[in-house]
């Protein structure tokens, strides 16, 4: 019996001990196939870094009025007998927009014409019997009075009467009527909208550590949600007070509307020019990439050991990167990458460092789009 127990026990030992002899071997033979197997070659687009004219912007969102824009009320109650606009209609300064009913006040500028015109005709009778010494100078001295009071009413009653009609203060497009012919109308009621959107302002708020960089006369860039276009302006307002429950400042800049395709009230995006900046190694943001370690680039470069007078081989370095301002699709690069380097512009999550590399830049959209980002910045 302890014989058999002996003979089980030794078997079992060899069986176990050939297995993990075998992994072992395996294990071995598996890591000196991969240590032994050349890296794949990746074929990589890349730019080259170099120095570029960097414009900083400083970035904020805001809000578009008219440049001049108000809300048209009538000064007087009456009923209203004409409409003379029809919605988004252009209007010239002191168009007739509206009428109100005025026939008592025709009538009362006619009466007081009236008086008017019979006071300067008693006027001037008393002054010709004053030169005979048929009158008084007091009669005189009355008569004018009374010529004067007239004149003083019909320019009253003239006045009235200019109230019954509402007229463009300025040039601009009127908006929807908000009253209908016949209507009864109150002192303050709202018209119409006039608004004059030939040029246009923005109004947007940026931080406080920011007004050591803002002067008047910076060149602005408006841009819509969804529209390509930009619009170039020029920042015309800081206020000089800095609102203390927010730390933010006040600004205002004025842009030009051809075309009307900015609206009074629409959500805009605004770019602050800062002064220009030579010298700036900047990248396409989409070169860099971000790990726990930093951010990153892969750079090509030739390979160490390249045999004397033959082609050097290509290959891919991991380099990390300290990043800073970034603009229009573009990265500064404050240290890692130098002048000269080829970066590789995409498809980084394939690479490893040290990987053999070959060059194909017949399809680069990344240089293409840095070209124009450069360009703009000029």
């Amino acid at each position: 019996m302890i014989k058999r127990l002996i003979i089980a026990v030794v078997l079992l030992a060899l069986i176990g001990g050939g297995l993990v002899g075998f992994n072992l071997f395996r294990d071995k033979m598996i890591a000196q196939i991969f240590a032994n197997m050349p890296q794949q070659t990746a074929t990589v687009s890349t730019i080259e870094a170099k120095p570029v004219t960097w414009t900083p912007v400083i970035e904020a969102i805001g809000t578009v009025n008219a440049a001049q824009g108000v809300e048209l009320t009538t000064e007087t109650a009456g009923v209203i007998n004409k409409i003379s606009f029809t919605a988004n209609s252009d209007v010239a300064a002191g168009a007739e927009l509206l009428r109100l009913d005025d026939v008592v006040e025709r009538a009362d500028v006619e009466a007081a014409r009236t008086q008017s015109e019979l006071a300067e005709t008693n006027l001037t009778r008393t002054r010709e019997l004053s030169q005979r010494g048929a009158a008084t100078s007091a009669s005189r001295d009355e008569t004018e009075a009374a010529a004067q009071a007239a004149k003083a009413q019909l320019a009253r009653a003239e006045a009235v009467l200019a109230q019954r009609v509402v007229t463009a203060p300025f040039a601009g497009t009127i908006g929807i009527a908000r009253v209908d012919l016949g209507q009864y109308v109150t002192p303050g009621t709202v018209v119409a909208t006039l608004q004059d959107i030939s040029s246009m302002r923005v109004d947007f708020n940026l931080p406080e550590q920011d007004l050591p960089k803002l002067k008047l006369g910076q060149k602005i860039t408006v841009r819509i949600e969804g529209l390509d276009e930009a619009f170039d302006g020029a920042l015309t307002g800081i206020d000089p007070r800095v609102d203390p429950a927010t730390r933010l400042v006040a600004l205002r800049g004025s842009v030009a509307n051809p075309g009307g395709k900015l609206t009074p009230g629409q959500f805009v995006r605004i770019l602050v020019e800062l002064p220009a900046e030579t010298g700036v190694i900047a990248l396409p943001q989409t070169t860099v990439s971000a790990s726990l370690y930093g951010d990153y680039v892969y750079v090509v470069r030739p390979k160490e050991g390249t045999a004397e007078g033959a082609e050097p081989a290509l290959e891919v370095g991991q380099v990390f990167v300290q990043t800073g301002r970034r603009s229009g699709g573009l990265v500064e690069i404050a240290s890692g990458v130098k002048a000269g380097d080829q970066v590789v512009t995409a498809g980084q999550n394939r690479l490893s460092n040290g990987q053999p590399a070959a060059v194909d830049n017949s399809v680069n959209p990344a240089a293409s789009a840095s070209g124009a980002a450069v360009e703009a910045s000029e």
